[in-house]
C-alpha cells in the first residue's frame, strides 16, 4: 500500500509538468519515455546481471503493456491541453471503473458489491468533472476532453492489468524497461500521425518533461510494478485515487486553474465513489 501511494504522488504532478512544458501530445508522450529509458537502461542492465532474464511470459506482457501505455500517455496529454491538468487527472480516473471489470473477465477475479453500487455515480462524477454535464471551465473543450481522457484511462487500465498480471518477481526495473520502449515506439506512431512531434522543443519544455519522466514515469512505475502484484484490484485502483486529488491541488495552486463549482463537485462525486468502492465489504 505505500508503494502505491507513493506511486500516485509522484504520478500526481505529471499532468502540471505537461502543461508546463506547452508541447504537442505526441512531443510529451514520446520524449517522456525516451527521456525515462535514459535513467532506466542502465539500471535495467544491472538488475539483469544481478538477476538473470525474466522468464516465462513476462517479457511479452511487459511489451504488451507498454503498448496501452503508450496510447494512454498520447490521449491523456491531448486531454490536458482540453480540460486543464487537474481535470484530465480526474478523467484518467476511468481506469477504477475499467479495471477490476478486466479482472473479472479475464481472470475471474470478482470486485465486491461496493464496487457495483459505486459505479453510477463515478460515472455521473467525470461527466460532471469534465464539464460534458454543467458548466465547463472557460476556454477549455469538454466534449473532446472527455472522450480523449476516457481512452486514456480505459488505456491506463489495460496497463494496469497486464502489469499486475505479469508480475515482476524479484525484477522491478526491467519489467518497467521494457514497457517504456514499447511506450515509446506506440507513442511515437501514434503522435506523430495525429498531433505531429517536435524534436527539438527547446530547453525549457525539455527540463519540465525530463522532470515528468523522472518522477512521473522512471520512480512511479518501479515502485507501481510490485504494489499491483500485492494488491487486490479494487484496492489497487482505490489507492490510485491520490492522483486526481493532488493534481487537482497543483493544478489550481501552481497554474491558475478555475474549474467550476460544478466540476468540483464532479471531483468530490469521483473521490466519494472511488473511496466508497475501496472500503471492505462486511
Amino acid at each position: 500500500m505505500l508503494l502505491a501511494v507513493v506511486s500516485s504522488a509522484c504520478v500526481s504532478a505529471s499532468a502540471m509538468f505537461v502543461k508546463l512544458a506547452d508541447v504537442t501530445a505526441g512531443t510529451a508522450a514520446s520524449l517522456r519515455c525516451l527521456l525515462a529509458l535514459v535513467a532506466l537502461v542502465p539500471l535495467a542492465l544491472v538488475e539483469r546481471r544481478r538477476l538473470g532474464p525474466r522468464s516465462g511470459r513476462g517479457p511479452l506482457l511487459d511489451v504488451a503493456a507498454g503498448a496501452l501505455l503508450g496510447v494512454d500517455f498520447v490521449f491523456w496529454a491531448q486531454s490536458i491541453h482540453d480540460v486543464g491538468s487537474a481535470i484530465a487527472t480526474v478523467l484518467l480516473n476511468l481506469q477504477i471503473a475499467v479495471f477490476p471489470l478486466l479482472a473479472l473477465v479475464l481472470t475471474r477475479t470478482r470486485p465486491g458489491g461496493r464496487y457495483w453500487l459505486a459505479l453510477p455515480f463515478l460515472l455521473v462524477g467525470v461527466a460532471l468533472a469534465s464539464g460534458a454535464i454543467g458548466d465547463p471551465e472557460p476556454g477549455t473543450s469538454p466534449v473532446t476532453g472527455i472522450v480523449y481522457g476516457a481512452t486514456a484511462g480505459v488505456a491506463y487500465a489495460g496497463y494496469l492489468f497486464l502489469t499486475r498480471l505479469g508480475g515482476g518477481g524479484p525484477h522491478t526495473v526491467h519489467p518497467v524497461c521494457v514497457s517504456t520502449l514499447s511506450a515509446a515506439v506506440t507513442s511515437g506512431v501514434l503522435g506523430a500521425l495525429w498531433t505531429g512531434i517536435q524534436p527539438l522543443p527547446g530547453w525549457g519544455p525539455f527540463g519540465w518533461l525530463a522532470l515528468m519522466a523522472l518522477f512521473g514515469q522512471v520512480l512511479s512505475l518501479i515502485l507501481l510494478g510490485p504494489a499491483l502484484s500485492r494488491l487486490a484490484p479494487a484496492t489497487s485502483a482505490a489507492l490510485l485515487l491520490l492522483q486526481p486529488v493532488l493534481a487537482l491541488v497543483l493544478g489550481v495552486a501552481f497554474l491558475g486553474e478555475r474549474p467550476t463549482v460544478t466540476q468540483f463537485a464532479g471531483c468530490a462525486l469521483v473521490v466519494l465513489a472511488v473511496w466508497h468502492t475501496g472500503r471492505r465489504d462486511h
